[in-house]
């Protein structure tokens, strides 16, 4: 027989039908939380859920068995930072396909996120230097092996005298800095990077269509504004060790002659040098 404490059918119909109309991919817990916020409407995400399973409009995702060991977590913040920039489809069509280029700390998932036209070295520089403006410089950096930041090439023998060996311009600018550089062989190693890139193509492209946002300029002032401000309230975990690893921010002149494009030239004997 039916439960003495289940919602009325109207009122299960109504919230199916609002889900349907306005939700129709959201999981479960999304759509409670818009249902709250948005429409004045208190389901629980369990609800939820068995009203969406029994009337065949939501599916959960089957769960892979996990084959890797879990990289146990950096100690302090600011000791390792993870970069990487993700291609997507933010806008479903309404705008052109952007990059945004996240920062995760690894010891407390502390989030840092801008979209760019592209992931490339520029876009490393600009959100790099947001990060230092705001919280110091990290230890080091956890980036894929994207030519944006690990140079493959052999080195030239002036590079071989130095002892530096090839470096990209990220990675020239890094070491100036003291920044650490080391590169992920694969995207599972990379996980929390990769974990938050599948929270932004979730719940991100979400909120953006509720909004109608379509425009760069309008999605980044929507992720300082607002939506990395609640990622991090919720999501933010503590660290194990309470010391911040950061360095200061150094000053403005240090970080523009570091955060900036450099090659070497020889001075002919005419005092002229060739560049392009």
């Amino acid at each position: 027989r039916r439960s003495n404490r289940a919602r009325p059918l109207e009122e299960q119909e109504a919230v199916l039908e609002l889900y349907a109309r306005r939700y129709r991919d959201f999981g479960p817990v999304l759509a409670s939380e818009h249902l709250a916020k948005d429409d004045h409407i208190e389901v629980d995400h369990e609800t939820l859920r068995r009203w969406l399973l029994a009337n065949g409009l939501w599916e959960p995702r089957r769960g892979r068995a996990q084959h890797r060991k879990a990289r146990e977590r950096r100690g302090c913040w600011g000791e390792l930072v993870q970069l990487d920039g993700s291609e997507h489809d933010w806008f479903e069509g309404r705008g052109p396909r952007l990059t945004l280029m996240v920062m995760i700390d690894d010891a407390t998932n502390r989030t840092l996120a801008r979209f760019y036209l592209a992931e490339d070295t520029a876009s490393a520089y600009d959100i790099f230097e947001r990060y230092v403006r705001l919280y110091g410089l990290p230890r080091a950096l956890y980036p894929d092996r994207d030519s944006i930041y690990i140079c493959t090439r052999e080195a030239r023998i002036d590079e071989d005298l130095q002892g530096l060996g090839p470096e990209t311009q990220f990675a020239r600018a890094m070491r100036e800095l003291g920044v650490g550089l080391i590169p992920a062989f694969s995207p599972q190693a990379k996980g929390r990077v990769e974990r938050r890139h599948q929270v932004f193509q979730d719940r991100l492209v979400k909120e953006m269509r509720l909004r109608g946002i379509s425009t760069m300029e309008a999605a980044n002032d929507y992720l300082d504004q607002e939506f990395l401000g609640d990622l991090n309230k919720r999501f933010t975990l503590p660290p194990r060790e309470p010391h911040n690893a950061h360095r200061p921010c150094p000053s403005r002149t240090t970080l523009d002659l570091a955060l900036c494009w450099k090659e070497t030239r020889t001075v002919a004997k005419d005092w002229t040098i060739r560049w392009k």
